[in-house]
């Protein structure tokens, strides 16, 4: 799996998620490690999600994992907690602002 095609699923999945309801800034910048290594982020804005394949300097965490990891909590599959207490998945930054992943992926517009 090349970069690009990580992004795209990602990205797509990403999008699935209702944020309209969130109101504060926040933006996630994403290291994938491994197979389909590269950075990206996700940016909620006013309610609008944003997910773009650049690094995000004034971000307020990182997420450092795999591309299978992130599909899995992308998905649903894997609940960022659990990943991390497992040592899946690294975060750097501001820990309250990160938990907030769990609610946008939970956000999936049905």
């Amino acid at each position: 799996m090349t970069y690009a095609d990580m992004f795209s699923k990602v990205k797509g999945l990403f999008m699935e998620s209702d944020v309209s309801d969130i109101s504060e800034h926040l933006a996630f910048q994403f290291n994938i490690t491994g197979e389909a290594e590269g950075i990206f982020y996700a940016e909620v804005k006013d309610g609008v999600l944003a997910v773009e394949p650049y690094e995000y300097f004034d971000r307020d965490a990182i997420f450092i994992c795999s591309a299978e990891t992130l599909f899995k909590l992308a998905e649903g599959r894997l609940d960022p907690s659990l990943a991390f207490t497992t040592g899946k998945l690294k975060v750097e930054g501001n820990i309250d602002k990160a938990l907030r992943l769990k609610q946008i992926i939970d956000s999936k517009k049905a």
